[in-house]
């Protein structure tokens, strides 16, 4: 396993493992303890995915030693705000039974999102989040976030993958520092991704799988990614990444796959901002 280090100095691993869209109960709480059993250290979940009680009796269960663990969840739009903010982080941790989080992001640049920040600040100076950071966040509202507050967020977790490459935020992300983090990383199996022809070809190449070789272009790139699968054989498969590399040839190649624009969300769609932003958690 490979690590960045935060632009705060906290380090972060370079894969993780996600839980978005795992049902709260045995299936998450399995998946997780198979992700630690197989070298996963980064684990990923939100408010919103309504499993971060299942993540906690992961954690609680798990001989790992806390410290050597990167916990990650997120605040949900209908939290943004400053008291709200620190009302929802409580609760968060409350579930995940923790005495500290590794990462708190805030989910969408939503609502109240600048009240969140300077409680996420708060929170953080007191030594109850090692890092914080954002999510969703384009390259025009992360440069003002970026200019307007007091600590420059410390991870963007956006859409990333070979059919929606972002390189214009990635470019902005470097420009402030701020690490860039992988959602939907193979797309949601969109396109056929996982048997796309290229991929494949390449994949064949190195004796390795298209998820490999998908998982191992993004973290050249210098992005984090956090694969899910409920399946103990695909989440130890996801991980073995780190025994060989792309070549220059090969990273080309890739690039030419990219459609601009993301087939998974349109984040700039009012009736999207108007379903998240009435969407409740509680």
């Amino acid at each position: 396993m490979e690590y960045t280090v935060l632009n705060n100095g906290v380090k972060m691993p370079m894969e993780g493992f996600g839980v978005f869209q795992m049902p709260d109960g045995a299936v998450t709480e399995q998946a997780v303890r198979d992700a630690i059993g197989a070298g996963y250290r980064l684990i990923d979940t939100a408010a919103a995915y309504m499993n971060e009680e299942s993540v906690g009796r992961a954690l609680k269960k798990s001989d790992v030693p806390r410290e050597e663990l990167f916990i990650t969840t997120k605040l949900w739009v209908q939290d943004a705000g400053y008291e709200k903010a620190k009302a929802a982080f409580s609760r968060s941790m409350e579930k995940l039974g923790l005495d500290y989080l590794d990462l708190y992001l805030i989910h969408q640049p939503m609502g109240d999102y600048y009240g969140a920040w300077r409680a996420m600040e708060e929170l953080y100076k007191e030594g109850k989040i090692r890092a914080i950071g954002v999510s969703n966040m384009y390259p025009h509202v992360l440069a003002d976030f970026c200019l307007h507050n007091e600590i420059v967020p410390a991870v963007n977790q956006v859409e990333l993958h070979p059919f929606f490459q972002q390189p214009d935020a990635l470019k902005t992300m470097k420009e402030s520092g701020v690490q860039p983090e992988a959602w939907g990383p193979f797309a949601e199996g969109k396109h056929g991704i996982f048997t796309n022809p290229l991929l494949a070809e390449i994949a064949a190449k190195h004796a390795k799988t298209a998820a490999q070789v998908i998982l191992r272009w993004n973290v050249q790139r210098g992005v984090v990614v956090i694969p899910k699968s409920t399946r103990r054989e695909r989440i130890e498969e996801n991980l073995a990444i780190w025994d060989f590399a792309l070549d220059a040839e090969d990273m080309e190649k890739i690039t030419a796959l990219d459609l601009g624009h993301s087939e998974i969300v349109n984040h700039f769609d009012p009736e999207f901002v108007k379903m998240i932003g009435g969407w409740k958690i509680s």
